[in-house]
């Protein structure tokens, strides 16, 4: 028998034996946009060409939504194939109860440590010295997107920075395009917040608030700053009347808002619709100001199951989700930069680049799902939700309640 027909003979029983253990697996997250939803497909493809199916349980919404659904599935015995979560603390109790399937063989068979970075995503998905989760992309939210069509009806040249968006917003108001796109959800406010705060404080002082929950800085004049800003933000948002963070990235995509302060995941967006970075639209890390990576991002645990053919299939997904191949092309689709430091990365266009600068040069922070548990989180998001709301909220309202959450945050 010649090595071609080897060949075929050693496909046609791994066929047959993959064919014989193949099962569905259920997979849930929240990724529904035309961006993610491009992305996300790119996992399917490769799970189901290795013989078993992906069965799609996206949850409308955003993760805010998604997680109690997730969760109350898990913790009341209907539990799914796999779920999205974001690095950091949100499955901690779920793993800490014994929920969730150790992934830590599978991960020391494929050299998961020797790839994966910044290590800390991997720390994130480890509890005890044994890992609960995959990693399958870096998403940052430092990040203003533009609408260079924007700048040009308003006669203003599109800005560097912070500083000089914030002084086109005269013209852009005069123009009748909103400043500022800012949908209802409550994280898009806090998000913004927190972007301001890298931006215009600096990211050590942004790690000492989140992380060390340092009130007496985040009661200084440094902050204040940031919540003038945060101000400002407030005044030029004011006309943009969404809900869903794609939606106000479309106000920006067709030219109806200037910018937008939101995550690399609105870069599939711009995707989507068929512009062209630097071209049509134009992207600011660290709003021109500070220009850091954040390794924030999403995960996927898996639930364990008593069925043994879908048990072998979870690992089989976990594999494929960091397989070199499969990172490319998800990531590629979804704007986020891969966790595998070792794929190529020759057709990443002109955001993605300047991102993978910055992660190559170690300017990182980590995302506050990783420094703050999600209930302090969470009062943080009503504040800012309140403070967009409601004009009647100070800066100097606002930045009290901040101090007195952050001093009582874990």
């Amino acid at each position: 028998m010649n090595t071609f027909k080897l060949f075929l003979a050693g496909a046609s029983a791994l066929a047959l034996s993959t064919a014989a253990n193949a099962t569905d697996l259920e997979v849930t997250h929240w990724w529904t946009s035309g961006g993610e939803a491009a992305a996300v497909a790119e996992f399917a493809k490769a799970f189901d060409a290795t013989g078993n199916k992906w069965i799609d349980g996206a949850i409308a919404g955003s993760g805010g939504t998604a997680r109690p659904i997730m969760i109350s599935r898990i913790t009341g015995g209907d539990p799914m194939g796999a779920t999205q979560f974001n690095h950091g603390r949100q499955a901690e109790e779920l793993v800490e109860a014994g929920l969730m399937l150790d992934l830590t063989d599978i991960a020391e068979k494929e050299g998961w440590k020797d790839v994966i970075r910044p290590s800390s995503l991997l720390d994130s998905c480890t509890l005890d010295g044994r890992i609960y989760c995959v990693p399958v992309n870096i998403h940052s939210q430092q990040w203003l997107w533009l609408s260079n069509a924007a700048f040009e009806k308003a006669g203003v040249p599109v800005p560097s920075n912070w500083d000089e968006y914030a002084a086109a917003a005269p013209q852009l108001e005069a123009a009748g395009i909103i400043p500022l796109a800012v949908g209802q959800q409550p994280w898009q406010t806090t998000l913004a917040f927190q972007v301001l705060l890298v931006a215009l404080a600096g990211p050590e002082a942004y790690t000492k608030i989140f992380g060390e929950k340092d009130a007496e800085l985040a009661a200084g004049p440094e902050l204040a700053k940031v919540f003038q800003a945060a101000d400002k933000a407030r005044s030029m948002s004011a006309g943009s009347n969404v809900q869903d963070w794609n939606q106000a990235t479309n106000l920006v995509i067709t030219g109806k808002a200037a910018g937008q302060i939101m995550g690399d995941w609105a870069q599939g967006e711009f995707q989507v619709a068929g512009q062209v970075a630097g071209t049509d639209y134009t992207c600011l890390p660290g709003l021109g100001v500070n220009e850091v990576i954040q390794t924030g991002g999403d995960a996927f645990y898996f639930p364990k199951l008593d069925d043994a053919a879908q048990t072998e299939a979870q690992g089989v997904l976990a594999s494929v989700m960091l397989s070199p191949e499969t990172q490319v092309a998800f990531n590629l689709k979804k704007g986020s930069l891969p966790v595998r430091g070792d794929v190529d990365l020759a057709a990443a266009n002109d955001c993605m680049k300047k991102g993978l600068d910055i992660l190559a040069k170690g300017n990182i922070i980590q995302a506050p799902d990783q420094l703050m548990s999600p209930d302090s989180l969470q009062q943080i998001n009503d504040l800012f939700v309140q403070f967009f709301n409601d004009t009647s909220i100070t800066a100097e309202g606002a930045q009290k309640t901040f101090v007195d959450l952050v001093a009582s945050a874990d």
